[in-house]
């Protein structure tokens, strides 16, 4: 079955080249849904032309604002313009439920007391843990950032494809695991000719690049230094609006 990769955002936090946050979408024959759901996702999908009532489910890596500060402008479109009627989920590490409404009160104070005409599920993830989502396997995985983000790693098995994504991480122990007969495994790489904490850069790739065993590598997330290196790597790298067939 065919599954598409949509590179919505493949921006870092910055807006390093122009780039916009960081907003994967997937669509498969029965289900779309978004990885990371970035601050300007919603500009993203419309400069695409892409509707956000589209998906179906949003999988959060982690709560830095460029990954998921988007959703708060999502449910409120859903509910005043796009007039969104079916259900949505959300998916995210440890304490997403308790985290979400906090920044959307903060983002946009007063909204809560709107209720939507639609279903809202939200789902925190255990890490090392796999969970079954709206049709969806999805392995989680400890990743190595900012610790009050809960940040982690993700494994997605959909309509017999696998779309691995490190989330913003340094290497850990857990990559090779999470990038085993991936269609697809998507990693930051922030910096290109030195690491840097909290992130993988591509120093690292290149040093455990032989642990990876993935059918295709796509690079994203990409701080000033790897824009001006892009043509140095072996890899792909992702860009604002680009699609992958799987």
């Amino acid at each position: 079955m065919s599954v598409s990769v949509t590179f919505a955002g493949s921006g870092d936090a910055f807006g390093s080249g122009g780039r916009l946050n960081t907003c994967i979408l997937v669509e498969a024959p029965q289900i779309t849904f978004a990885i990371d759901f970035g601050a300007s996702s919603l500009v993203a999908l419309n400069a695409l032309g892409i509707p956000h009532n589209r998906i179906d489910l949003i999988l959060l890596t982690h709560f830095h604002g460029d990954h998921c500060g988007g959703v708060s402008a999502l449910l409120i479109d859903a509910m005043l313009g796009a007039n969104r009627e079916t259900p949505l989920t959300i998916a995210g590490p440890k304490n997403t439920a308790e985290h979400l409404p906090r920044v959307q009160e903060a983002l946009f104070p007063g909204s809560q007391v709107m209720t939507p005409k639609f279903a809202v599920e939200t789902i925190d993830m255990e890490t090392m843990a796999s969970h079954e989502i709206n049709g969806l396997k999805v392995t989680t995985y400890p990743a190595v950032h900012t610790e009050a983000t809960n940040p982690t790693s993700m494994r997605v098995e959909v309509a017999g494809k696998v779309i691995a994504y490190t989330g913003d991480s340094s290497w850990t122990e857990h990559m090779p695991e999470l990038a085993r007969g991936a269609d697809l495994f998507i990693s930051e790489c922030y910096f290109f000719s030195k690491s840097v904490l909290f992130h993988m850069n591509y120093p690292d790739l290149v040093e455990h690049r032989h642990e990876l065993d993935a059918k295709r590598i796509v690079l994203t997330h990409l701080g000033p230094e790897m824009l001006r290196h892009m043509d140095d790597v072996q890899e792909d790298c992702a860009y604002d609006g680009l699609v992958i067939e799987l």
